[in-house]
């Protein structure tokens, strides 16, 4: 039978993410800086462009001056002059003339349109005069009318001088920090990303590396783990693999307490060598230790005061799948409260079950599942294969969770079933 201090996943994420505030800002190079939540609004202190703009590679003309254009019936301009990106140009279009242009490059004074290359004689002779050297061109032939603006970019019409540009608790993307670039923004300032410090308990474990011995086994979660924490924005340091007694854990949980959060897996259950509970008893305090769901019932969630502050403890089962899908549901939501994410919540849809899926203890069940989109739309889920909590493949094969509720026995083929997407 379930304990009765068994908690809901509910009660359990509340009475974590109760531990944990979004931390302070610090100061970030913006090329460190994404994902990322903004502290402060970042505002533009120029227009952007700062001055109008050629949009294409061609001649900056006045409109008027190519009036009734055609390929049949080109209008003959004098070329005063070439301009590239970067430089201004010194003096102004006059009538009858052009300024050969690059993309970028500030408009010159007097034109007010830019014909692209492709509408000029130049795209099928090209700026040269037979071999050698590109000559500079003295005349061009216009193939087409333009409009007044044609192919020109507005200064301000990105961004004005003075606008609120980025707002607070922006999580940054590439794109805003393209933008920031642009804004001349070498440093911003940002929500601290959380260190996470990660331990492994067990006598049976070895790390990668180490050669492998009869009862042992290599050590994956504190690698899951230690990605799972750098995917949501936090940074892990991992601590090792302490043996299954109260000193070695003790020892080495002391060297995880100035982190903002700690990580053990295993030693949580009810066996004999569980010995996390006890240390956690001993020098720390204990909130809770079961959840109704499946995999994952043993998880420990506390802290370990020190120094005037708590560090919270959350102690993974120490099944791989278990653990993973424990971090995936308390874990990852603690790291992204602390980054002051307000969106960190997975999607979730409704899928079609195209396998049966059962509950045989009344026990929230997070199987792995493979959701597709179908050609008609519809979503389906198949499960990944076998679903023990030791087969860390079936995480590895995942893209979603598929729950059967804790009141449901069993999901049965064509039920429509809630998934929990892990990849969006």
């Amino acid at each position: 039978m379930d304990s009765p201090d068994m908690i809901s996943v509910e009660d359990a994420l509340e009475r974590i993410l109760s531990y944990f505030e979004r931390l302070e800002p610090e100061s970030q190079p913006i090329t460190e800086a994404l994902g990322q939540v903004l502290a402060e609004d970042v505002g533009a202190d120029f227009d952007i462009p700062p001055l109008d703009n050629t949009a294409m590679d061609g001649y900056a003309v006045i409109a008027g001056d190519t009036t009734g254009a055609s390929e049949s019936g080109p209008v003959r301009l004098s070329v005063a002059g070439e301009l590239a990106a970067g430089y201004l140009y010194e003096g102004s279009v006059a009538s009858g003339s052009a300024v050969r242009i690059m993309t970028g490059a500030p408009m010159p004074d007097g034109a007010d349109a830019v014909v692209p290359f492709e509408e000029t004689d130049e795209a099928s002779t090209g700026s040269a005069s037979g071999g050698g050297a590109p000559q500079p061109r003295t005349e061009v032939q216009i193939l087409k009318a333009a409009k007044p603006g044609a192919n020109i970019r507005r200064a301000g019409e990105d961004v004005h001088k003075g606008d609120m540009v980025i707002p607070k608790n922006t999580t940054l993307n590439a794109a805003q920090i393209g933008v920031l670039a642009s804004l001349g923004k070498a440093q911003v300032r940002v929500y601290r990303r959380p260190t996470v410090a990660i331990l492994s308990t067990g006598d049976e474990l070895l790390d990668v590396g180490e050669e492998i011995a009869p009862g042992k086994i290599y050590d994956s979660n504190a690698y899951s783990v230690a990605s799972m924490v750098r995917e949501a924005g936090g940074i892990p340091r991992r601590l090792g693999i302490a043996s299954d007694t109260v000193e070695a854990l003790s020892a080495k949980l002391r060297e995880g307490l100035d982190a903002d959060m700690l990580i053990t897996s295993a030693g949580v259950s009810r066996g004999d060598f569980d010995v996390v509970k006890d240390v956690l008893a001993k020098e720390g305090e204990i909130d809770f230790w079961t959840v109704r769901m499946k995999p994952g019932k043993p998880l420990a969630f506390g802290a370990f005061p020190i120094e005037g502050r708590k560090v919270p403890h959350i102690g993974l089962p120490g099944n791989p799948v278990s653990s993973m899908v424990t971090f995936e549901l308390f874990g990852r939501a603690a790291v992204h409260k602390m980054l002051g994410k307000p969106d960190w919540e997975r999607p979730r849809i409704s899928a079609i079950a195209k396998e049966r899926i059962t509950n045989t203890d009344g026990r929230r069940v997070y199987a792995r599942a493979i959701v597709t989109k179908e050609p008609d739309g519809t979503y389906t889920a198949s499960l990944t294969g076998p679903q023990g909590s030791g087969i860390l493949t079936s995480m590895a094969l995942a893209n979603a969770f598929a729950i059967v509720p804790e009141d449901v026995s069993a999901i049965e083929i064509g039920d429509d079933v809630e998934c929990l997407l892990l990849d969006g």
